[in-house]
């Protein structure tokens, strides 16, 4: 005879998805708030408080979703991402190569970059700084999924020659993560040039490295 708490995990399943699809309707509902705070008053000039209250939520709700502006900032922009690449994908399938493949994010990514550029100052601060070791965020927010498709276009020009197979595909995708934000950064410090230069550069950097093509 079945324990009577025997259907406790299947009966609390669905619970647990309730509550996590309302947790992240609080997430959207005060990330859109603020971004339109953002919109109507400026960046700089928005606080805490403010969001809290046009989101109708106590500080402490606030506080405990989103312990800075810039969490709220990374996961608006997160989102438009994610849709952006879902949209990409099917383009991507039709290129025949890693760099190709590559060259239309990059590009994607300048031109939404471009649209944005009042926020990617703060935006990309927060994002180096929950980057490094120790900073991650326990998977609370969503994330654009640039990572894993970098992660698995280079696992899949790695299985075809395209890309070197020394290095685990993992990692080379975090150092291809880091070439793209500092590339934005070098962008916005750097008036009268274009990202998608500087993506260009990156790129290059990436699939060739530093060494010289002339021979000793």
């Amino acid at each position: 005879m079945p324990r009577p708490d025997s259907a406790l995990p299947e009966a609390s399943a669905p619970d647990a998805g309730r509550r996590e699809r309302k947790r992240q309707q609080t997430l959207d509902h005060l990330a859109q708030t603020a971004y339109r705070l953002f919109e109507t008053l400026g960046y700089d000039a928005v606080t805490m408080e403010q969001i809290a209250a046009q989101a109708d939520v106590a500080k402490g709700t606030l506080y405990n979703h989103f312990p800075v502006k810039e969490a709220l900032l990374a996961h608006r922009f997160h989102a438009e991402l994610a849709a952006t690449l879902a949209e990409l994908r099917p383009a991507l399938r039709q290129l025949p190569s890693f760099a190709q493949r590559l060259a239309r994010i990059l590009h994607a990514s300048a031109h939404w970059s471009e649209s944005h550029r009042a926020y990617l100052g703060p935006y990309l601060r927060y994002r180096l700084a929950t980057l490094q070791p120790g900073a991650h965020d326990g998977g609370r927010y969503p994330r654009s999924g640039l990572h894993e498709l970098f992660a698995s276009m280079i696992a899949d020009a790695q299985s075809t020659g395209e890309l070197r197979s020394g290095l685990a595909a993992e990692l080379l995708a975090h150092q291809l993560q880091f070439l793209h934000l500092g590339a934005m950064l070098r962008w916005l410090d750097r008036p009268g040039t274009t990202l998608r230069a500087e993506f260009d550069a990156a790129i290059s950097l990436f699939l060739h490295g530093a060494a010289s093509g002339d021979k000793a």
